[in-house]
C-alpha cells in the first residue's frame, strides 16, 4: 500500500511540474535572444571601446548623448512616427474588424489574404514601397505628382523638403517621407491588429448588442459605449505591441528612406 501511494504521489508531481518542463525550452531560447542581449547592451551604455579594451566610463555617454543636437529632433521624430503609426493601424483594422465580423461570405478566405503582408520582412516591406514611388518607373509616381507632395525640382516623395514646423521645432507637420513611412509600416502591422481585434469583437455578447439596438442605439453608440468598453484590454495590448514593433522598426527606415 505505501509503495502503491508512493507511485500515486510521484504520477501527480510530475502531472503537476509537466507544464513548466515544457515550456522551459522556450524560456530558455527567449532567455539567450532576448534578456541576454538586453542585459549587455545595458552593461555596454556604460562602457566605452578603447584600443586596449572596454573602458567604464559611468553616465559619461547618456551625458554625451543628451548634449547633442540631434538628440531632441530624433526623439520628435518617433513620437511623430508611434502617434501616426498607432493611430493609423488602429483605426483601419478596427473598421476591417468590424467588417468582418458581420459573417460576410468567404470570410476565411480574406482572412488569409489579409494575413499575407504580416509575413512579408520589415526590410523587404521597405524596398517595396520605395520603389512604388521611384520617379522614374515607380507605379505611384504618377498619381503622386502633386505639389503637396512632390517639389516642383521632380524628387521623390522620399527626398521631398519637410515643411515649415507648426509647434517650433518640433516636427509637425511631419515630412512626406515620414507620412509614407507611417503608411507602409501600417500596412506591415494591419492584418495581426486586425485578428486581434476581430478575435475581441468576436467575445462580446450579442445580447447586449442586440438589447441596445433595441432600445434605439445607433451603430456608432454600440461602438463607443459597448464594444470599445469591453474590448479594452485587447486594445491595451495592441498599442503595447504596436508601440514596441515601431521602436524596433529600424529596417524599414532603413530600406524605405536609404
Amino acid at each position: 500500500m505505501q509503495a502503491t501511494a508512493t507511485r500515486r504521489k510521484s504520477r501527480l508531481r510530475f502531472r503537476d511540474t509537466l507544464p513548466f518542463w515544457l515550456i522551459l525550452p522556450t524560456v530558455i531560447v527567449l532567455l539567450a535572444i532576448q534578456v541576454y542581449p538586453a542585459i549587455y547592451t545595458i552593461l555596454l551604455s556604460f562602457q566605452e571601446r578603447e584600443p586596449q579594451g572596454w573602458k567604464y566610463v559611468g553616465v559619461d555617454n547618456f551625458r554625451r548623448l543628451f548634449n547633442m543636437g540631434l538628440f531632441g529632433e530624433s526623439v520628435g521624430h518617433t513620437l511623430v512616427f508611434l502617434i501616426g503609426y498607432t493611430s493609423l493601424t488602429l483605426v483601419l483594422g478596427f473598421i476591417i474588424a468590424m467588417l468582418l465580423n458581420r459573417k460576410l461570405r468567404f470570410a476565411g478566405l480574406y482572412i488569409t489574404l489579409l494575413f499575407i503582408p504580416w509575413i512579408i520582412a520589415d526590410i523587404i516591406v521597405g524596398i517595396v514601397f520605395r520603389l512604388l514611388v521611384m520617379p522614374d518607373y515607380g507605379l505611384l509616381s504618377g498619381v503622386l505628382q502633386n505639389p503637396a507632395l512632390f517639389p516642383p525640382n521632380g524628387l521623390s516623395v522620399l527626398t521631398a523638403v519637410p515643411p515649415r514646423p507648426w509647434i517650433g521645432d518640433f516636427p509637425f507637420p511631419p515630412a512626406p517621407a515620414m507620412t509614407y513611412l507611417i503608411m507602409a509600416a501600417s500596412w506591415r502591422a494591419l492584418p495581426f491588429i486586425t485578428l486581434l481585434l476581430l478575435a475581441a469583437m468576436q467575445t462580446v455578447p450579442t445580447e447586449v448588442v442586440e438589447s441596445s439596438r433595441i432600445d434605439g442605439a445607433n451603430g456608432w453608440q454600440i461602438v463607443r459605449r459597448i464594444m470599445i468598453p469591453l474590448m479594452l484590454p485587447t486594445l491595451v495590448v495592441a498599442i503595447f505591441s504596436l508601440t514596441l514593433s515601431g521602436m524596433n522598426g529600424v529596417g524599414m527606415v532603413f530600406s524605405l528612406t536609404g
